[in-house]
């Protein structure tokens, strides 16, 4: 390995299996200190357990790494501040924060019950937000103290996010809102040498294993596409400090492909200077669709 994060202590929410387990070792293996944090959790978010996060760190110090397990719930302020103190307690700093944690209750909309609603919600957005808020104050702090940062956070939304996904209504919504808390913490936290960005990953998890069974199944042979550690190379790098100049921006990871993604921004428009009739409102826009880009499938319907 290169050394690209030598000296760098990075945290990976959501680290004891999957995308964030992936991320860890491959951090790890970069020459990182890592906090794994993980809830243990069920895919629903049941349950509770810091074995999966130890696990992690059992392999990280097996081939040679410095890590420490963390299991406290990131979407809770106490979680969250701990968290943050973990990683400057044990390794004297922190520099990269990369929020992974996240789990599914996916129902059609007439049949998603608010505690659903709310549950996903709030790993996924509390979950980003909480941790990013205590990064970003520790940043500032350094900052204002004269030690500038190279700080990277890396936000984890996904192509539901997107483009929508049918049955997962609360998913999708919480991964767009990642996009929009990312695209304002990139804008707010530069002065102070924080780099913000996310990614849109496809891999396979425990939340997609299942979902898109037929899509996500290992071949039997040559480049398993769907493997979680495909996606690791660019988060490692979004992480460290190579990726200077970089931030506020999207990425789609899946594979051997990476893709930078473009958010919304004006597309055909029609101007009358004047206030329009409901009818040549609806004319207007029939004509404007038109000249429009159709947009993209819902994902999960490709």
């Amino acid at each position: 390995m290169s050394g690209l994060c030598s000296e760098r202590v990075a945290i990976v929410t959501g680290a004891g299996r999957g995308l964030g387990r992936a991320h860890a070792l491959a951090l790890a293996a970069e020459g990182a200190k890592v906090v794994v944090n993980d809830l243990g959790v069920g895919l629903d978010g049941t349950g509770s357990g810091t074995g999966p996060a130890q696990l992690v760190v059992d392999e990280i110090v097996a081939r040679g790494g410095q890590a420490v397990a963390h299991g406290g719930d990131i979407a809770t302020t106490e979680g969250a501040a701990s968290l943050i103190r973990v990683a400057v307690e044990t390794y004297g700093r922190l520099d990269t924060l990369v929020n992974n944690a996240g789990f599914l209750r996916d129902r059609m909309l007439v049949n998603l019950g608010e505690d659903d609603w709310d549950a996903v919600m709030r790993v996924h957005l509390k979950g980003h937000f909480l941790p990013l808020k205590y990064a970003a104050a520790h940043w500032r702090a350094e900052a204002k103290a004269g030690r500038a940062p190279a700080a990277r956070v890396v936000n984890t939304s996904s192509g539901a996010g997107l483009l929508g996904s049918v049955g997962q209504g609360n998913y999708s919504a919480a991964k767009a809102g990642i996009i929009g808390l990312t695209l304002v913490a990139a804008a707010e936290m530069g002065r102070y040498g924080v780099l913000v960005n996310a990614i849109a990953p496809a891999a396979r998890t425990r939340m997609t294993e299942a979902t898109f069974a037929e899509t996500m199944a290992a071949p039997d042979t040559g480049f398993d596409a769907m493997a979680p550690e495909n996606v690791s190379p660019l988060v490692v790098w979004l992480g460290s400090a190579a990726s200077a100049g970089v931030t506020g921006r999207v990425f789609e990871a899946e594979g051997g492909r990476i893709t930078v993604m473009e958010g919304w921004g004006p597309g055909p428009t029609a101007d009358k200077g004047a206030r329009w009739s409901p009818a040549g409102a609806g004319e207007a826009v029939l004509k404007l669709l038109a000249e429009a880009r159709v947009p993209e499938p819902v994902y999960g319907a490709r």
